[in-house]
This record gives structure tokens, sequence and C-alpha cells, in this order.
């Protein structure tokens, strides 16, 4: 299912942080919550990377 998600603000590639339970957009600089099995898409609900 990863291939098929995409960042929703640049619409580039996302990777998995198992560690973490985020989907990270290295284009965007920003990470997304999963919660509960279920990917959180929304830029206010996502982390800043440094």
């Amino acid at each position: 299912m990863l291939e098929f998600l995409v960042c929703p603000e640049t619409h580039a590639p996302l990777s998995y942080d198992a560690e973490r339970q985020e989907l990270v957009s290295r284009a965007a600089h920003l990470a997304y919550p999963i919660r509960g099995g279920i990917p959180v898409m929304l830029a206010d609900e996502a982390r800043q990377l440094d």
C-alpha cells in the first residue's frame, strides 16, 4: 500500500519509519503519524523534520 501513498504537500513518495510509526516525506521535511494502523495525512498533524 505504501507505493500508492504520496505526500499531500509535495506529491513526493513517502518512506516508512517503523520505529516511530510515521510516514516520512523528505521533500516536505515532514513526518506523518500512523495512529491505530491508519496514516494521518494532515500537515497540521505532521512532525517537522530537522
